[in-house]
């Protein structure tokens, strides 16, 4: 059920969002970035001990496996991603190794993670760990960029401290040992947090016109159709596995695909439509929904979907099926909500 207290914490103060069910998977030894390097669609291999990147990966055909957010501490290569995909991709990155110096490592189970999330979420992190050692400034945190990450301790047990922008404002993704995600989840609440539910997250995430794998991408799609070309694909590094395609389509096709994801905002008072239904302009249809919420800032339905490449310029008229029959909208820049 859609909480407004919740969603004022995201937009105004600090949210905590559990999102512990995502995968995670560590990488160790001397060659795992310039391994990933020649699988991961961006530039691992020019990531330092602190830093991050978000990227794909891709089959021969240039089509997504799956999208996660890497991170480099400097002791190993972290990756987090969407749970249904964790087990296969952390399969497929053992499975073509060879007489690298490359361990992959499951650690979803063993692992909590925490997000904080809002114009006060460093404020809240930076209570969290003060009086510790080398613990954070609010000041610190805020002027992390995206991805960034810091090793620091709370109460002795080490965490990971990762910047995250996922739901269109600084947050900040706390990973620990799973066995002190309750003790750990109170003392952010203490500090000021207010716990929030994965339903408002998602009206946020959607508001701000981020994909999500498994629901606005998947196997089917090419990053460049998705809107993510310029956060997760590196058009200097070597070879990838997908890269071929990815170029000639750049290139030779001038970045011209098929359909794109766009935003839709809907008439004010609308149904929401529910995902995979039908986007139409006069009588043809061109595309169909893959996320949809009701957004209280915008005060109107709003939903993410594919159209055809003709029908994605921002103020095109369309409806969109919803039970009801079909509501009127338009096309919309993304995001639909700007970062807060």
């Amino acid at each position: 059920m859609f909480s407004p207290e919740q969603y004022r914490a995201i937009r105004e103060g600090a949210g905590l969002v559990d999102r512990s069910n995502r995968g995670r998977i560590r990488l160790t030894g001397a060659d795992r970035r310039a391994y990933l390097q020649g699988l991961l669609t961006n530039d691992i291999q020019a990531l330092v001990a602190g830093a991050g990147c978000y990227a794909c990966l891709l089959t021969a055909q240039g089509r997504m496996i799956a999208d996660m957010y890497v991170v480099e501490t400097g002791a190993e290569t972290l990756m987090d991603l969407e749970p249904e995909v964790t087990r296969r991709v952390a399969r497929h990155l053992d499975q073509f190794i060879f007489s690298e110096d490359v361990a992959v490592t499951e650690i979803t189970e063993k692992t909590a993670q925490l997000g904080i999330f809002g114009p006060g979420a460093a404020a809240v992190v930076a209570q969290v760990f003060a009086g510790g050692p080398s613990a954070p400034s609010a000041a610190a945190l805020t002027a992390l960029p995206v991805l960034a990450n810091l090793p620091v301790h709370w109460s002795d047990v080490p965490v990971t401290i990762v910047s995250r922008d996922d739901l269109g404002g600084q947050g900040f993704d706390l990973v620990i040992d799973a066995s002190h995600r309750e003790a750990l989840t109170r003392a952010i609440v203490d500090a000021g947090a207010v716990e929030v539910d994965p339903v408002v997250a998602d009206v946020c995430r959607i508001e701000y016109g981020r994909p999500v794998f498994g629901r606005d991408m998947t196997e089917e799609t090419i990053p460049l159709e998705a809107g993510i070309t310029d956060r997760a694909i590196s058009l200097t590094k070597g070879c990838y596995v997908g890269q071929e395609i990815i170029i000639r389509v750049l290139h030779r096709g001038h970045g011209r695909v098929a359909r794109r994801l766009v935003g839709v905002a809907l008439d004010p008072g609308s149904p929401m439509p529910v995902e995979g239904a039908a986007i139409r302009s006069a009588d043809r249809d061109v595309g169909a929904v893959t996320s949809a919420a009701n957004s209280p800032a915008l005060d109107r339905p709003i939903a993410l979907g594919y159209v055809h490449r003709d029908f994605t310029e921002p103020g095109t008229a369309v409806t969109v099926a919803t039970e009801g029959g079909a509501a009127s909208g338009v096309v919309a820049e993304l995001p639909f909500v700007p970062a807060v």
